[in-house]
């Protein structure tokens, strides 16, 4: 594998697609949608599957088996899985369900830097992030009932993970709510700056 080639969920989904039959990237797309993976996989730029694509492609993992056109309709190309796509996709499944990768999401960023804002105004973000966790919860609930009478547990466990890390999210958000509207935690720009200076003191030897 080349090095610049970047391994990516969407990547894995377009190798597991085309495992199943070949397909062109529309399908693809929709496909993703209408399974609702695309709740932990992002297909939403339908350049970035193209881009994915054509990495896919020119490390041989996947090929064209067909272009064809219909009448007053674009070119559509048909793409199928390689031998070598399907060695590399159970590779890439392996190492994803067994290695805990260092990952970079946005929130535990934004909550480490938290001091940037006010109490007042963190705890107003909070409760926003608190009614979306909220929604969003109830809608995965709603489509695991739908889907929980029709579909195997197999085909929902992804599901069944992203509700299980909401919940555990929303917990530690309304925790974290509570002590700001409490007190137990709060700040202030004088606070800061003194922390700052005192921490810089000890840096220093001062």
């Amino acid at each position: 594998m080349a090095r610049s080639f970047q391994r990516s969920p969407l990547a894995l989904a377009v190798l597991v697609l085309l495992y199943e039959k070949p397909m062109h990237p529309y399908r693809m797309q929709q496909l993703i949608k209408e399974r609702g993976k695309d709740q932990v996989i992002n297909v939403q730029r339908r350049a970035s599957l193209y881009q994915t694509i054509k990495q896919l492609r020119r490390e041989g993992l996947i090929t064209v088996r067909e272009t064809s056109r219909e009448e007053n309709r674009p070119e559509r190309t048909i793409y199928e899985l390689t031998e070598k796509g399907l060695q590399i996709a159970r590779d890439w499944l392996r190492d994803m369900l067994s290695t805990s990768a260092q990952e970079f999401p946005e929130f535990p960023a934004a909550v480490s830097l938290l001091p940037l804002l006010t109490p007042a105004d963190v705890l107003c973000q909070l409760e926003k992030r608190e009614a979306a966790v909220t929604d969003k919860l109830a809608r995965i609930d709603s489509e695991l009932r739908q889907e929980g009478g029709v579909l195997p547990r197999l085909f929902l466990l992804e599901m069944e993970y992203l509700r299980a890390m909401l919940e555990a999210e929303l917990q530690w958000v309304r925790s974290l709510i509570d002590d700001l509207r409490s007190k137990r935690i709060t700040w202030s720009e004088e606070w800061l700056r003194q922390f700052i200076a005192s921490d810089t003191e000890m840096d220093t030897g001062e």
